[in-house]
């Protein structure tokens, strides 16, 4: 079987657009396709249930797609380390390719998968296939990667971007000896949450697979993209593009998402509109940002970037983070956020900003203690992204203006005016007035009346508290 191909998916979990497969197909050989379930992933603590369910949904489709398209794929368990070098031996497969990852953990997986295939004298490839700029290829004047976003998305921009990778083309089917070889293989079924001892949700908030993102794609391009920049700060509204999770798996290619961009901007009629493509076009910059810094500097899956606050004297009041866990602190906006994050597994952007600022500046709770919730409960769990998100909130990490703080009530009053976020997801408080309900002056008896808590601290007292404490650490230094 030396013609043999294997390619191994991991955040790639599509046919279309993808780098590493094309290049298998290319070859001109046999291809298998393969996925390992990682104990040292499923057993996380920071893992979401929601984001497992997505991640079979996906996983299903794919291998529908495969089976249609005459290859076979492989569901196996187990370390990769062990399991890919077997798997290939076993087939006696001339190369191994996959798509790489920014993520620590994955690199040293992938350098050990490494090892054990060069042991056996198997080929490996690999590629970029997740950005549109590889790490390596982007650095500031001086040659070192770039800790500020502004002048990084001014480099990135004009980076050249490959067009979409070319799709999967049906095979040929196998002759005797290779598919004697394929049933010798340990394969597993496609498991269920439930064999994992999760239930399953009713329905997901993002429907998993290929075909959804690239509809959804094609719904936000020709509806949302050109009133993109007015639009996305409203959580009320389906403003974004609710691609976080496929591109988080790669149910959809980075290369096809900036496509989308580029012919929306060629048909846009005006100023104005143009703006709006960009301003989407530099927040999936900003995800290519936080996964080169994440490349760069592994350290921050850990902790702080900034000196200060790697001994910050946090009070990691208990009670307080409850509360802010069950969407029980008072305030309204932060309150509504919490609730549409443990309802569904997802979160409007600004949102997680609120309620990111609210934690660390309000509460002054550790932004790890979020960051972890954030992951055991988003469909849409990135390490860099989520990371990334906290520290920029916490002021812990790569920002031109660290020191930043938002206040609840402010911010519903600008993207929440008639409070029809707040009162979808909190319905107890649906007769209360709405200028009540974005201020969070809502009279006591009022709350009481509806069973709506106190808020939990006093925002104006506690920002001064985090000010101080912050500047202790600073002339501490």
């Amino acid at each position: 079987m030396a013609n043999l191909i294997l390619f191994w998916h991991r955040r790639d979990l599509r046919v279309t657009d993808n780098l590493g497969l094309s290049y298998a197909q290319s070859k001109g050989h046999s291809l298998v396709g393969c996925f390992c379930f990682d104990p040292d992933i499923l057993n996380r603590e920071d893992i979401a249930p929601v984001r497992l369910q997505y991640l079979l949904g996906c996983l299903q489709e794919l291998q529908d797609n495969y089976q249609k398209l005459n290859h076979p794929f492989l569901l196996l368990q187990g370390k990769p380390e062990q399991v890919i070098p077997n798997l290939a031996r076993d087939l006696g497969v001339m190369e191994v390719v996959w798509n790489r990852d920014v993520e620590p953990y994955s690199q040293l997986r992938d350098r050990r998968v490494t090892e054990g295939l060069k042991e056996k004298g198997i080929e490996v490839t690999t590629f970029w296939d997740q950005l549109l700029v590889a790490p390596e290829a982007i650095r500031t004047q001086t040659g070192n990667p770039y800790t500020v976003y502004t002048p990084f998305w001014k480099n990135w921009q004009g980076k050249q971007k490959l067009d979409p990778a070319a799709h999967l083309q049906p095979g040929g089917g196998f002759f005797e000896g290779q598919q004697n070889a394929l049933e010798q293989v340990n394969v597993i079924p496609l498991p269920s949450l439930k064999d994992w001892g999760y239930s399953e949700s009713e329905e997901l908030v993002i429907i998993p697979g290929e075909r959804a993102a690239q509809e959804q794609l094609q719904k936000f391009g020709d509806r949302s993209l050109e009133f993109y920049e007015q639009q996305r700060n409203t959580p009320s509204i389906e403003g974004t593009s609710k691609l976080s999770a496929a591109l988080k798996l790669g149910a959809i290619g980075i290369r096809r998402v900036w496509q989308t961009t580029q012919q929306a901007i060629r048909k846009s009629t005006s100023d104005k509109s143009r703006q709006n493509i960009q301003t989407w076009q530099q927040e999936l910059a900003w995800r290519e940002f936080y996964q080169h810094v994440l490349y760069h500097f592994p350290e921050l899956a850990d902790g702080p970037y900034r000196e200060p606050f790697k001994h910050f004297p946090w009070q990691n009041n208990p009670q307080h983070f409850q509360a802010w866990c069950e969407g029980k602190t008072g305030y309204p906006i932060v309150d509504a956020a919490m609730r549409q994050l443990n309802t569904t597994g997802w979160m409007h952007n600004r949102c997680r900003m609120i309620v990111a600022s609210f934690l660390t500046k309000d509460l002054i709770i550790n932004w790890q203690w979020g960051e972890s919730y954030f992951m055991q409960h988003l469909i849409d769990g990135d390490l860099a992204a989520n990371n990334g998100g906290w520290q920029w909130s916490a002021s812990s990490g790569m920002d031109a203006k660290p020191l930043r703080i938002f206040n609840p009530s402010s911010q519903a009053q600008k993207f929440d005016p008639k409070a029809k976020y707040i009162r979808q997801w909190l319905p107890e408080l649906k007769s209360v007035e709405a200028k009540d309900l974005v201020t969070g002056d809502i009279p006591p008896l009022v709350r009481q009346a509806c069973h709506y808590p106190l808020p939990i601290v006093d925002h104006n007292q506690q920002q001064r508290e985090f000010k101080q404490r912050y500047k202790q650490v600073k002339e501490n230094l």
